[in-house]
């Protein structure tokens, strides 16, 4: 078997780059990181799911699992295309410490619709193609996001007319011709948005570094995908869902999680073949090259709650047909998946065995590697700890969904804080690059170390807290200087070290 290079990843979300429009986008400061991360020697570049986020603003509830999300355009890029005029741009500086979604809203879709009319005074013969292409989906996206906003609410299961919750074809064709010119519109945004996702995926690629994508396992019920798709899931006629997924109860919730997205009907996926299943990877692999699947386990079994609990107590395990749907993943796109399992949490033994068999690497994560035996010392046999990683795995400091390393650290007990220390043989000033050099010189196929890290700051960065649902979860947004080579110094001397 041939030996695969080691490699180190970094993570941040594209929402996080700095901007004076109040969120990063896909325009110069993207490029300007892709330098940076080439000149660090950093080969992987891991982001979030890329669609069009709703209530929460989470990219894990997306309104699509195909649409990009219209906030990441970039404004110079329209200007430098044509589509908007110097003064648009002139003198924007929405400069919130964190990036607040309804401001964006406020100050970017006046200005997408501006060049999306000007686009279309005289669209070029590529944006014909494009709708073509993309029929299937953008369509009834483009529909659904006019309907979210003519209704003022995107859930259609309930507050939008009974015609259209059930997609009756007489009043879908009314919608379509009532509303075609906002229709028009939203599949400009969608044109623009592929069409600078295109050139930056491109750059990054020509300059050796690959996109690390990501999909979550279920959709949004407030989502295109669950309006259009409610064959192949578990909602009923009238549009409620019959089940909804989450967890069980565990050391961390005695109640377990209620996650509320509707399962789906997997004897009806088994009867195409998987052929949505099978678009849904194709459309994220033209987006990036490699591609992490959330909640891998679901492939093996989902928790699935009945409709009206209130928590996830009552809830029981599915089997889910994970290997005939891997199976129909290679044949489509051969052996070598690009996929990395996201194989967290409590994992029995038939999904480590649907990861293995298709040689699908797992994660680790170092602020999961330190527990206790009884004698208070270190649990040496943690499957997390740097030494007991399997080769066949990306080792991270901590995710998106884990307070950073230094906020890790500072919120451990003095005991804690103690058996970290003696395991790295370090002070507590350098505790994180201790982490990170710990990842880089594992055995881990891939080393992803999240942005927050490499900066060394504190929970102030932390990206999300699970379960929970606020302003600061997703909205965490880097400052102009934090691009300075000065903050890829120590991390470019580890990747060289250690053969990255």
């Amino acid at each position: 078997m041939e030996k695969k290079t080691r490699e180190c990843g970094v993570l941040l979300h594209p929402v996080s780059l700095p901007s004076h429009w109040g969120i990063g986008d896909i325009g110069e400061n993207a490029f300007r990181f892709v330098d940076k991360l080439k000149n660090a020697g950093v080969r992987l570049w891991q982001v979030l799911p890329l669609g069009p986020t709703g209530f929460g603003d989470s990219p894990y509830a997306a309104r699509s699992t195909f649409a990009g999300n219209e906030l990441l355009i970039s404004m110079e890029s329209l200007y430098e295309n044509g589509y908007l005029e110097l003064v648009d741009i002139l003198n924007v500086h929405l400069d919130t410490d964190r990036v607040d979604y309804g401001q964006v809203k406020e100050l970017k879709m006046p200005l997408l619709r501006k060049a999306a009319q000007t686009f279309l005074a005289k669209p070029p013969k590529e944006y014909r193609k494009f709708c073509n292409a993309k029929a299937w989906w953008l369509d009834d996206y483009a529909l659904y996001q006019v309907l979210c906003a003519y209704y003022n609410d995107s859930r259609w299961f309930s507050q939008w007319p009974e015609e259209l919750k059930v997609r009756d074809k007489t009043a879908l064709d009314k919608a379509r011709n009532e509303f075609s010119d906002e229709i028009e519109l939203y599949k400009v945004y969608q044109y623009f948005f592929f069409s600078q996702w295109a050139e930056l995926k491109e750059y990054a690629n020509e300059n050796g570094i690959r996109i690390i994508g990501d999909i979550p396992i279920f959709v949004a019920p407030d989502s295109v995908d669950a309006w259009t798709n409610t064959k192949l899931l578990k909602i009923d006629e009238n549009g409620m869902q019959e089940a909804s997924s989450g967890v069980p109860p565990d050391a961390f919730s005695a109640t377990g999680q209620l996650w509320g997205n509707p399962l789906y009907r997997w004897e009806e996926h088994e009867k195409t073949g998987f052929a949505w299943w099978i678009s849904r990877l194709r459309e994220t692999l033209s987006l990036c090259d490699i591609v992490r699947i959330d909640h891998f386990r679901g492939f093996a079994a989902c928790w699935e709650i009945p409709a009206g609990e209130t928590t996830a107590m009552n809830g029981k395990w599915v089997p889910s047909p994970g290997r005939e749907l891997l199976a129909a993943f290679r044949k489509e796109f051969g052996d070598d998946l690009p996929i990395i399992a996201e194989d967290l949490g409590v994992i029995t033994p038939d999904v480590e065995a649907l990861r293995d068999e298709n040689n699908l690497p797992g994660m680790k994560i170092l602020q999961f590697a330190f527990s206790v035996e009884r004698d208070g010392e270190i649990d040496a046999a943690n499957a997390y700890l740097p030494h007991n990683v399997d080769e066949n795995s990306v080792i991270y400091t901590g995710t998106h969904d884990n307070d950073t390393t230094l906020g890790w650290y500072k919120s451990q007990s003095d005991k804690m804080k103690d058996i970290v220390r003696r395991y790295f043989e370090c002070s507590d000033e350098d505790i994180v690059y201790r982490f990170i050099r710990a990842a880089l010189s594992s055995r881990s196929r891939y080393a992803v170390i999240p942005f927050q890290d490499v900066l060394g700051l504190d929970s102030d960065a932390r990206m999300n807290v699970p379960s929970t649902c606020g302003t600061s979860n997703w909205s965490w947004k880097m400052s102009q200087g934090m691009l300075d080579d000065d903050n890829f110094g120590r991390l470019r001397y580890y990747i060289r070290m250690y053969n990255r």
